[in-house]
């Protein structure tokens, strides 16, 4: 994404002759688009991609799983809490 947004940029600066970049050569300016061409289909060839979703993914069960747990008044576990006067009776 970085290397799109940097040849948006860099191919705006060429067009309005902006700076130094207006005497760029053209090949200069559409070089991170190629550049984004070739991570992209070096993230989706080796399974990048696919791993950072999943991950997220787990991430998010895993804290809907806390949540939920957290609503009904449980621990991570699954254990119920106790109240306090549970507590205080236990001490006795």
């Amino acid at each position: 994404m970085y290397f799109v947004i940097a040849g948006v940029a860099l191919l705006i600066m060429k067009i309005a002759e902006f700076g130094p970049v207006g005497a760029w050569p053209w090949w200069g300016i559409l070089l991170p688009f190629g550049l984004a061409v070739a991570w992209w289909a070096w993230a989706d060839g080796t399974g990048f991609t696919k791993r950072r979703e999943m991950d997220k993914m787990e991430a998010k069960k895993r804290q809907r799983r806390i949540d939920n747990l957290d609503a009904l008044g449980m621990d991570a576990k699954g254990r119920r809490g106790r109240s306090d006067t549970a507590k205080a009776r236990r001490r006795l």
